[in-house]
């Protein structure tokens, strides 16, 4: 009874202390503050998305790599009536193969042609310099070391980017891990997000996330195609010309073929660096060459990728791959096209759900 008693005091003194200088008495003023409250929670998580940025990309690299396995997956389901994992463990066996047979049987021709591109790319620029010398083009010696000191310093930054590429063997570790693991029960990881949105909300996202991961499979599997054609179409046509690390600019420009709008020049200036080493007329072949690959990758390959998945503008690719390249280094850069693309669908799909819009759905969510 006593304690009643006492309660009831201190309920008694706590009125009269009067409103506290969170209680805001004015509906107006109240209204504004909550908005102002839920703009500083938006730039709060503005900062947390900032400050986690590097995390986030190396889960996006594994949903990604995710989406690559769980294709392959469903292209061996249509052949072999077998389990997921099984599917799954055959698409990294044959992955495993192919890394294998890379190292063990091409990795030693690879390796010399590699070492002898610096100094094919040296000689190039002292017949530069001599061509511009023959036509009366006024070029001092200091100028001449200024630009090979810039050039040989850009070699040093592309070799310490490739070497910074095989010291970060913990986050290609880690996105190996998470890819693995979300293409063993992608749907288990897809309910789980759902379960943290709001009821109303959960049926939009399990929509919106199928579409994006038919896109994503879709992008995904395009590149793969469009890498094994350019790499082994600029193997043979080397091969056949006879120009020198015809395997080792096979492989670049297959690897490089993963990078719309940036990776084509880088390997075709390459490419042509080498021809022009040799003789004129290789030069010119290897320029037709790249002009041929150019053409394959322009008319047939991205047209059926975009197609089959959301048409991107060309300069909306290369100014996200400036920027993520800028911030987030190789990763980034590689990562921007598929990020770009899933943006575009959640956009447009959240636009005609808004508008009232019909908007595209895929019923079988069934994961087989």
């Amino acid at each position: 009874m006593s304690s009643t008693h006492g309660d009831s005091h201190k309920a008694d003194d706590t009125a009269h202390l009067g409103a506290g200088p969170t209680d805001i008495s004015d509906p107006l003023v109240r209204y504004e503050a909550r908005k102002a409250f839920v703009w500083i929670g938006m730039a709060a998580l503005l900062a947390l998305v900032v400050f986690l940025s590097q995390s986030l990309l190396v889960i996006f690299g594994g949903i990604v790599l995710a989406a690559l396995i769980d294709g392959g997956a469903r292209l061996i389901g249509r052949v072999l009536p077998i389990g997921r994992s099984w599917r799954v463990a055959l698409v990294l066996l044959s992955a495993l193969l192919f890394v294998f047979w890379l190292g063990k049987f091409a990795g030693s021709q690879i390796t010399q042609q590699a070492a002898e591109l610096p100094a094919t790319i040296e000689s190039q620029f002292h017949r530069a310099l001599g061509w511009l010398q023959q036509h009366g083009m006024d070029v001092k010696v200091g100028d001449v070391r200024s630009i090979a000191k810039d050039a040989m310093g850009g070699i040093g930054q592309v070799t310490a980017a490739l070497g910074g590429l095989f010291g970060a063997l913990t986050t290609l570790f880690l996105i190996l891990v998470l890819g693995i693991y979300m293409a063993m029960e992608p749907l288990l990881y897809r309910r789980g997000v759902g379960w943290m949105l709001p009821l109303a909300r959960r049926d939009r996202f399990e929509a919106t996330s199928q579409v994006m991961g038919q896109a994503l499979r879709r992008l995904l599997f395009g590149r793969v195609i469009g890498m094994t054609v350019e790499g082994v179409f600029t193997w043979a046509m080397l091969q056949f010309y006879g120009v020198p690390m015809a395997a080792l600019l096979g492989l670049i420009t297959g690897l490089l073929a993963f990078l719309p709008n940036i990776g084509a020049p880088i390997s075709g200036a390459i490419m042509v660096l080498v021809g022009f080493s040799v003789s004129s007329q290789m030069g010119l072949y290897t320029i037709g060459v790249y002009a041929i690959i150019h053409l394959i990758d322009g008319y047939l390959i991205a047209p059926f990728i975009a197609r089959k998945t959301v048409d991107l503008p060309p300069a909306l690719v290369l100014a996200a791959q400036l920027i993520m390249g800028v911030l987030f280094g190789i990763l980034g850069l590689a990562l921007a096209d598929p990020l770009v693309a899933m943006i575009k669908i959640w956009l447009e799909r959240e636009a005609a759900y808004n508008n009232g819009e019909p908007v595209e759905q895929i019923t079988d969510i069934k994961i087989s």
